[in-house]
């Protein structure tokens, strides 16, 4: 890679109910690493699965969740996760949702960020938080080392957490703005790939294929079937257990509940011409023109 490079630096920490950040100041990269950046309720799983099925080859009922931790989340402690990503033998998929600044960015790795309208994760968000259980309170809420405000139920109504969840950017989790902007900002650097949810719906072997060049795995012809079954949406909802953590044991309804719907615009119908202009002005305010239509469309110009 390029000597003239301008690589991202690490400039902030981030602690929360949910993050951690410190833990990869401690993370001992490999070079052929890969490292599965998002927001929240993007495509998240849906990236992890494809991973999973190009470096094992169309291999079912891989235990997802727990080969591609999420990293950065402080439970269980950053101890414990790193012991358990450092005895890991395979091509390591790790799963983070920091924005760039607060990572430690290696050159040598590669960077596969997914992103998707927010209004769409708003309403997958909604069901990710207002499903979950006293199981998933208790571990973010009583866990040592909670940082700012316990996590609550949520609102009872969706319009209005999607108005507190844009008037806040990203309450009651983490920055929307910031962590897409981030992202963004890097998209040139040659380990770094976008994907796109709505793409991926669109032409998920396309896509599929893409993320293969980009990794630089050679995807058996012979597999290609198995490859597209096990990461079709029925598929993974059909088989959620092993792809979503403690099989779903944090969320009424259990890891099916956890892999919902996986379709887009169901924010149409419920939010009036003026509640949907307030999110593509702010989208422009914040991302910029290019950005902010990329993130409605997929489409770069």
């Amino acid at each position: 890679m390029s000597k003239n490079i301008v690589w991202p630096q690490k400039s902030k920490e981030l602690h929360s109910n949910h993050f951690d950040s410190t833990v990869w100041n401690d993370y001992k990269f490999r070079d052929d690493d890969i490292i599965i950046s998002t927001y929240a309720k993007t495509g998240t799983t849906w990236i992890q699965q494809i991973v999973s099925q190009l470096i094992f080859d169309g291999e079912e009922g891989l235990p997802v969740a727990d080969m591609s931790p999420w990293l950065d989340l402080r439970v269980p402690p950053k101890d414990v996760k790193l012991a358990e990503v450092e005895a890991q033998t395979h091509r390591r998929f790790i799963k983070t949702h920091l924005p760039v600044e607060a990572l430690v960015f290696s050159p040598k790795v590669k960077y596969l960020y997914i992103a998707r309208d927010g209004r769409d994760v708003v309403w997958s968000l909604y069901n990710h938080h207002s499903t979950a259980n006293d199981l998933w309170y208790e571990a973010l809420n009583e866990t040592p080392g909670l940082v700012g405000p316990p996590m609550t139920k949520p609102v009872d109504s969706i319009v209005r957490y999607y108005h507190e969840w844009l008037d806040n950017d990203g309450y009651p989790f983490w920055s929307f703005w910031e962590n897409i902007r981030s992202w963004w900002e890097v998209r040139h650097l040659p380990n770094v790939m976008l994907v796109h949810f709505s793409n991926l719906k669109k032409d998920m072997p396309k896509e599929i294929l893409r993320i293969a060049g980009f990794l630089d795995i050679d995807i058996n012809e012979e597999k290609w079937h198995e490859i597209l079954q096990h990461c079709s949406f029925d598929y993974m909802k059909a088989n959620a257990t092993p792809s979503v953590p403690l099989g779903g044991a944090f969320w009424d309804g259990g890891a099916e509940q956890f892999i919902y719907k996986g379709v887009n615009g169901r924010w149409r119908g419920l939010l009036n011409a003026t509640e949907i202009k307030k999110y593509d002005g702010l989208a422009v305010k914040e991302l910029g023109k290019e950005c902010a239509a990329w993130l409605t469309t997929g489409e770069i110009s």
